[in-house]
């Protein structure tokens, strides 16, 4: 090509005429080629995108919170022997309901039962010590009052008297102690109970103050929450929850915050809260699983539908359409809570800002929306 346009040039050069006609032709081809080339370069600007659009108005919400809990009773009993022993019965066992002075288990008398008889010895021979002492003394004062001995025996006589008493009332305190530990051996209920929890065995040898039996006592129930501490930091709407059972919600009660833990359990991080029951249904028994709900109080929250969210990075975010130019920009929020079909969104997005909630996930920075008016 090169040697074909030097010749022309040259032949031109030569002749003084017009230029070569096949270079002429050659040039139309190329800039024909060019012209096409250009046509097929894609275009730098997208076209605008239709997106479904609302504008951000915070409304008042009440939320609530529902937990799972347990009913347990107001008050509760740990019990266990006074003394070590080898356990010869065991007459409940755990969901037993007992009364006041019922018997729950024994553990072996035998030593108990020998100190009671020892005791009973000493007071029968303080008795006749006693009554050796009475008698002398009463024949010291006759011989005294009519001057036939002397005053270091009648001295001696009354206070030996005195001692045999002293000795009387000693052996009968023994007797009564030997009794109570006697007594000690057959674990008895304090008040009418369901026993709950049961750590002993025929045949087991208990140590003193081991627990044995634990007795919820009959009268008021409590629900039993264990609650995460960042609901604290909510104000409730009034002190009642609704309760209902488990397993049929349509046995139901109202119950009011009756304590709140001070401390935090180390192991679960949760606050246990107990709640009074207000008349509550005979179907919910003891041990039953209930669920509580309590309602905060209203907040202005700003609620979108879920597929207005997508990703800046690693954190969600929504477009946000400039209305001067109808272009969109990525805005990062946080969410403060999921609900059926919408999210929470906390504090990052302000009053009568248009956001996109349908067709984002195509859209890049600065592209160019269209959407319908809003409804007048």
């Amino acid at each position: 090509m090169k040697s074909f346009f030097s010749h022309c040039t040259i032949g031109r050069r030569a002749t003084g005429k017009s230029p070569c006609p096949a270079a002429a032709l050659a040039v139309a081809i190329l800039a024909a080629a060019l012209s096409g080339c250009n046509d097929r370069a894609p275009s730098s600007t997208k076209p605008a995108a239709f997106v479904r659009t609302e504008i951000v108005q915070p409304e008042e919400r009440q939320a609530s919170v529902t937990l799972t809990g347990e009913l347990k009773a107001r008050f509760e009993t740990r019990l266990s022997f006074r003394m070590s022993g080898r356990v010869l019965a065991r007459l409940v066992d755990v969901g037993t309901h007992v009364n006041a002075g019922d018997v729950l288990a024994r553990i072996d008398p035998a030593e108990q039962q020998a100190d009671v008889d020892a005791a009973n010895a000493a007071v029968t021979a303080a008795e006749s010590q006693l009554r050796v002492a009475q008698t002398n003394f009463e024949r010291q004062n006759t011989l005294i009052s009519d001057g036939f001995t002397t005053r270091v025996a009648f001295d001696r006589a009354q206070q030996d008297l005195r001692n045999a008493q002293g000795s009387l009332e000693t052996a009968k305190a023994q007797l009564g102690t030997a009794k109570d530990y006697l007594g000690y051996t057959e674990l008895r209920a304090g008040a009418a109970a369901v026993i709950t929890e049961r750590s002993l065995e025929v045949g087991q040898v208990v140590q003193a103050a081991q627990p044995a039996f634990t007795l919820a006592q009959d009268g008021d129930r409590d629900a039993v929450f264990d609650v995460n501490e960042s609901i604290f930091f909510r104000d409730a709407d009034g002190s009642h929850v609704l309760l209902a059972l488990v397993t049929d919600p349509g046995v139901a009660a109202i119950g009011h915050v009756r304590e709140v833990s001070p401390a935090v359990d180390t192991r679960s991080l949760t606050v246990r809260v107990k709640v009074s029951i207000e008349n509550p249904p005979a179907a919910m028994t003891l041990g039953s699983a209930v669920t509580g709900t309590a309602r905060l109080k209203p907040v202005a929250q700003i609620t979108l539908p879920w597929t207005a969210l997508t990703q800046a990075g690693s954190k969600p975010a929504v477009w946000v359409v400039d209305p001067a130019t109808r272009t969109v920009s990525m805005k990062p929020v946080t969410i403060a809570g999921h609900e059926a079909g919408v999210v929470v969104i906390q504090g990052d997005l302000e009053p009568g800002q248009r956001i996109v909630v349908d067709g984002g996930k195509l859209l890049s920075l600065g592209q160019a929306v269209t959407y319908e008016k809003d409804p007048s």
